[in-house]
């Protein structure tokens, strides 16, 4: 398996991409086998049809619980014994690999996926990061801008461990220890050398985290910049909103760390009151600005607010690529119906232009009529998928 620093050094010119898909007992496909093109994917169908549960397939060949965030047991196929298994062919700048992912039963189901590459078990999902990296757009992030600061962290996270992959371990790191921490002020408890040493780890951990958080949202910002100030995707400003966050590159990491230590320790009692921590990483946000606007990105229409997504989620897929060599597979759903002509044309200009595999569902085929001999068309009808040649 290839080590992540060395393949963006020694990586080919092929970006990543799905050959072969094979579904047992997902959603409502009971068994389900297709060949897949490079460059771009079309799937279409009626709504209900099984179109976005190809995504979430495909969205479970990077770590976490896909991209609509179900539990495994809510994904395995009704009628079937409880468990479901996701086989996928890739090839990439590292040469070709199986990959193979689901659960075996109801009994595992809540328990965790178990991962398979090459044949071997994987000591964790994060193992699939060394060989493609898959990022999406949904119509539920319609409302990202709008919506909870917990979605927007969840983004900005899932962003960074496409270019960090350590990032996710780090965030399992520090819930645990929130977790334990929470459980102890609950508990009422005053084992001060308890909440010594959780409070060390979710400090270090906790500093970690927003120190990969402030690198992504650099890197990201020097991205943007290179985009023209004529494109149909705005140049986007991005700033994290968090203690942690925002003292990053201004003060040495061992200080903050301390300082996050201390205010933990000294938040005991006003936590307890509350019963949970309320200081840390996890209460951090993600503010978005309109750059050719100068307005806040909750302010703008619905179409700028598109717009705004995809532009960063396009540049994030170019970093990717110069970061860690591997271009990322895009999941988009539902992504033509919400743009103008013009924004559409533009978008599968800038997709060729990257050269990765991208998936995109739609229930009209005329929305992506300009891909007809660029792309493969696939019709979705209820648990089968067939050409569509129309």
């Amino acid at each position: 398996m290839p080590d992540t620093a060395q393949a963006g050094r020694q990586g080919g010119d092929i970006s990543p991409r799905v050959n072969r898909l094979t579904l047992t007992d997902f959603r409502n496909y009971s068994s389900l086998s297709l060949d897949l093109e490079p460059g771009a994917v079309v799937f279409t169908g009626e709504n209900g049809a099984g179109k976005t549960n190809l995504l979430e397939a495909l969205s479970f060949l990077t770590p976490g619980r896909g991209l609509r965030r179900a539990t495994y047991g809510e994904v395995a196929r009704d009628g079937g014994d409880g468990g479901f298994a996701i086989h996928a062919e890739i090839e990439g700048p590292f040469g070709e690999c199986s990959i193979g992912t689901g659960t075996t039963g109801a009994g595992d189901s809540d328990a965790g996926r178990r991962v398979r590459i090459n044949g071997a078990p994987a000591k964790s999902a994060e193992a699939l990061l060394e060989w493609l990296r898959v990022t999406w757009i949904t119509p539920s992030m319609d409302g990202l801008f709008t919506g909870s600061s917990g979605d927007r962290r969840r983004f900005v996270d899932r962003l960074v461990l496409a270019i960090d992959p350590s990032h996710g371990q780090r965030a399992l790191d520090y819930e645990k220890a929130m977790r334990g921490r929470n459980r102890l002020l609950t508990e009422n408890s005053r084992d001060a050398r308890w909440f010594e040493a959780i409070e060390t780890q979710m400090a270090e951990t906790g500093t970690a985290i927003a120190a990969a958080r402030a690198e992504l949202v650099r890197l990201l910002t020097a991205m943007v910049a290179r985009l023209p100030n004529d494109t149909p995707f705005p140049q986007a400003d991005v700033v994290l909103a968090g203690s942690l966050e925002e003292a990053i590159g201004h003060r040495p990491a061992v200080d903050i760390e301390e300082e996050f230590r201390r205010r933990l320790a000294e938040g005991r009692e006003r936590d307890r009151a509350a019963g949970r921590t309320l200081d840390g990483p996890h209460r951090s946000d993600l503010l978005v600005r309109h750059r050719p606007k100068n307005m806040p990105a909750e302010l703008c229409s619905t179409g700028e607010q598109k717009a705004l997504l995809v532009g960063i989620i396009l540049s994030h897929a170019r970093l990717c690529g110069e970061v860690s060599g591997l271009v990322p597979i895009l999941l988009l759903d539902e992504i033509a119906a919400h743009l103008d002509a013009g924004r559409r044309a533009a978008l599968f200009s800038i997709l060729e232009e990257l050269g990765c595999q991208v998936f995109m569902t739609g229930t009209e085929p005329a929305l992506f009529s300009a891909l007809r001999g660029h792309a493969q068309f696939l019709a979705v009808d209820h648990g089968r998928v067939s050409a569509d040649t129309a």
